[in-house]
């Protein structure tokens, strides 16, 4: 192949790379720590949705490191390593234009700030498994619980038709994902708690 032709191929193959790029929606995923929530966002939409969604993670108040739960989960449970990910400021991409927001913490909610670009914000509210207790097991039990309410919310966004959908309908939507799925998981914790039917009488 000669220099010239060679420089051809290059240029078209950088083309075909940054039309795809541009092609795939940008979505920051924000919480306080940036340290286990964020960062199973993040990851999960990297997977879930790669071909169509290029995914980011920071936090309020960064905890400096990720959780060893968090990683303990990715690897075992998703076959994930996020070894290299860190934990990091949303002031990094206070200058970057995203097509979402999403926020699953009730912290990064309040304190979420504007991002250029106008992008759609979506709170999808995870309890934060770093502050269970007990043991480390029963400590493990709730990053599994956060990683699959994440896992669904995510399955739930990729299933969107986002490309057929107008603005505001979209937004309506990826909120919907948010506030459907926080309702579904207490009604579920709520029967988990109930007592079977004639505990109260056997009691008294």
């Amino acid at each position: 192949m000669c220099l010239l032709s060679y420089i051809r191929l290059v240029k078209y193959e950088l083309g075909v790379v940054m039309a795809r790029d541009q092609g795939r929606r940008k979505i920051l995923f924000l919480c306080t720590g940036n340290s286990a929530r964020s960062i199973f966002g993040e990851y999960f939409m990297n997977r879930i949705g790669r071909n169509r969604f290029e995914a980011y993670s920071a936090g309020s108040q960064p905890a400096g490191t990720l959780n060893p739960f968090a990683l303990r989960v990715l690897r075992d449970m998703y076959n994930i390593d996020a070894s290299q990910a860190r934990s990091k400021s949303w002031d990094e991409f206070k200058d970057l234009s995203f097509d979402f927001v999403i926020t699953v913490c009730d912290g990064a909610r309040e304190s979420c700030p504007i991002f250029p670009g106008q992008p759609i914000v979506a709170h999808w509210g995870i309890p934060d498994p770093a502050l269970a207790t007990g043991n480390d097991e029963q400590k493990l039990r709730r990053f599994k619980d956060a990683a699959l309410q994440i896992h669904r919310r995510i399955d739930l966004f990729c299933a969107l038709p986002i490309e057929k959908l107008e603005r505001l309908k979209l937004a309506k939507l990826v909120r919907e994902i948010g506030d459907n799925e926080r309702k579904k998981e207490k009604e579920n914790h709520g029967r988990a708690n109930e007592s079977p039917p004639g505990t109260q009488r056997q009691r008294a």
